[in-house]
């Protein structure tokens, strides 16, 4: 055996490991299933022998009444039996995949961010969707396939054995011939599958990659790029999906033949020997119809092999899933306690990408209980990286983060994101309503607390002149909102919250002068009852905090305030002179890449 099929024996057995992994929970039905199954089989199998007696009574001038009424009752057993096992069979399959669905959708969205990073939204929602149908056929269908076919080919040999020994001896030939074919196409039809699958994730992730931002592809007239690509991954699917279909056709076919030169032979051998007197002719008759009824067990077996090999390629991406990291503390209970505003202080943090060059390299700093601490430094100094390492999206390679001298890495994350909101500097809405937006953290927030949030961000007038309030539609990804408006309701989502710490990454980046002066007011009230940690380029934003931390390529250069750095930091100086706009410069207003806002005529950023 060499290296690659020693490679897929083990891969093989493992993949069936998984598989009955999956079907363990719904064991009791499909040992009804398989119970019903063999009956079923049995009932057939019991037919020919009654044929024998119906001939040999017909030699013998016998009565066949008995006779017929028993086949007549096993054909009808039988026929009964197996609608009741296709039924169960689908549900129990329908099931297994609900069960499995069910798994990867709770495990998919507790994925660590580092494994959404590097692994395509679209390729992964082709796991739970497209894998689990393929699965689904393997667990159920394959597996009572493989029951059924080798119990009743087993039987089928039995009886065979005990009608004539030499006919058998005859007809084993084309058990043979189906193994050694088996073993040679069958890993063949997993690989195929397999590959199948992953070109079907690939066309998954491109249509979401193009979707996701429908506006810059058209922007670029990019749609015949995105279309390209989509076409390659679905044309690579197809010819994977024929290379299986190639297989699953010449298996079939050997073994349909196989079956038919076996029936030929036994049918001239066991002529003979009727014509030598050694075989009554109603015995090879009965012999002749379960070598034909055995066509059906040795079809069903090679088909069940085939659907399970077909599984195994799904089994191999979804245990992908299952081995991916999970944030598994997201769900604890935290009980309710009083609001503070606590010191959230990093001590000598270092963290590296491990795809990137770039390093957070030893940052101290301290966001004071109350203070605004306000993070600036040129793009790409570690700004932002601080804040997904304060929330615990990534975990520092060394040092400590601390949340009132507790260190982060002893809570659960479920308790440090109760305590901590965070507002991207692009805050993404989600399908659905105004309100489900706004209560997306805070499902209990009673209407007054809703008001008095969306009068802290300037949002009262604009929501009480939509014709729908609160529970207009905001569009796929908030695509009926202005960027600012978008903004403006993830800070009063994460206000609602009322955390104990707030961090703002570039909010006031798509605001004009007049709502951007109206949210500083907002984050400075705040500031009383929280901490504020905010990153911001401009400097309107900045002059007014309590403490400005300037950063470069990943480290701490100068902490102090605003007119402290303009006497002694360089890089400080630099920024405030050239990236910083100046205090009474406003935002572009009318550069709103996000598309309409729901109401032209309000006082919202564009």
């Amino acid at each position: 055996m060499n290296r690659t099929t020693a490679e897929e024996g083990v891969s093989g057995a493992g993949n069936l490991a998984t598989l009955l992994r999956y079907i363990r929970p719904h064991r009791a039905m499909l040992t009804i299933v398989g119970t019903l199954t063999l009956c079923s089989s049995a009932a057939s199998l019991a037919q020919p022998m009654i044929i024998e007696d119906v001939l040999l009574a017909l030699g013998a001038d016998g009565d066949l009444t008995n006779p017929l009424l028993l086949l007549a009752g096993l054909l009808v057993v039988s026929a009964a039996l197996t609608g009741l096992t296709v039924w169960l069979t689908s549900r129990t399959s329908e099931r297994v995949v609900l069960h499995l669905r069910r798994t990867l959708i709770h495990r998919l969205i507790r994925l660590r961010v580092r494994e959404t990073d590097n692994t395509p939204v679209g390729d992964l929602t082709t796991r739970v969707t497209s894998d689990t149908t393929v699965l689904q056929q393997a667990a159920s269908a394959g597996v009572i396939q493989l029951l059924d076919g080798a119990v009743t080919l087993v039987a089928a040999c039995v009886l065979m054995g005990m009608l004539d020994w030499r006919l058998f001896l005859v007809s084993f030939g084309v058990l043979v011939v189906v193994g050694l074919i088996g073993g040679i196409v069958m890993p063949r039809i997993r690989r195929a599958s397999q590959a199948v699958q992953e070109q079907i994730g690939a066309v998954g992730a491109v249509l979401e990659r193009a979707l996701s931002a429908t506006r810059t592809v058209k922007a670029n007239a990019a749609e015949p790029v995105e279309t390209a690509a989509a076409d390659q991954a679905a044309r690579l699917a197809y010819r994977a999906g024929l290379r299986g279909a190639k297989y699953d056709a010449v298996i079939g076919v050997l073994t349909g033949t196989a079956v038919q030169v076996s029936f030929l032979i036994v049918l001239g051998v066991g002529g003979a020997m009727v014509a030598a007197g050694s075989l009554h002719v109603a015995t090879l008759i009965a012999f002749l119809l379960y070598l034909f009824r055995m066509m059906g067990p040795v079809a069903g077996l090679v088909s069940g092999v085939s659907t399970v090999f077909q599984g195994f390629g799904a089994v191999s991406r979804i245990e992908q899933v299952e081995k991916m990291e999970i944030e598994d503390d997201v769900d604890v209970r935290i009980p309710a306690r009083p609001r503070t505003a606590p010191t959230l202080r990093f001590d000598n943090v270092r963290f590296g990408y491990p795809d990137r060059n770039f390093r957070i390299d030893g940052v101290t700093l301290s966001a004071r209980a109350g203070e605004r601490t306000a993070v600036v430094g040129p793009s790409g100094a570690g700004k932002t990286t601080l804040f997904a390492l304060a929330e615990r999206f990534y975990q520092p390679d060394s040092g400590r983060i601390l949340l009132d001298e507790v260190d982060t890495a002893t809570l659960t994350r479920a308790e440090l994101r109760r305590r901590i909101a965070y507002v991207e500097q692009d805050s993404t809405m989600l399908s659905g309503s105004i309100h489900d937006n706004l209560t997306y953290g805070a499902t209990t927030a009673s209407g007054d607390e809703i008001r008095q949030v969306l009068a802290a961000t300037g949002l009262t007038g604009f929501v009480d002149e939509l014709p729908d309030g609160l529970a207009t539609e905001v569009g796929s990804r908030g695509a009926m909102l202005s960027g600012g408006q978008r903004q403006r309701l993830a800070i009063a989502r994460a206000l609602l919250r009322r955390p104990d710490v707030l961090l703002l990454d570039e909010i006031t980046a798509q605001l004009d002068a007049r709502n951007e002066e109206a949210l500083r007011q907002t984050v400075e009230s705040v500031a009383k009852q929280c901490t504020v940690l905010l990153i911001a380029h401009r400097l309107s934003t900045v002059v007014s905090a309590d403490q400005i931390v300037v950063m470069q390529n990943g480290t701490v250069r100068a902490t102090g305030n605003h007119k402290q750095l303009l006497a002694t930091s360089d890089l400080y100086r630099e920024l405030a002179a050239t990236q910083l706009l100046t205090p009474n410069t406003p935002a572009d207003a009318g550069m709103s890449p996000a598309g309409p806002s729901l109401h032209r005529t309000s006082s919202a950023g564009h």
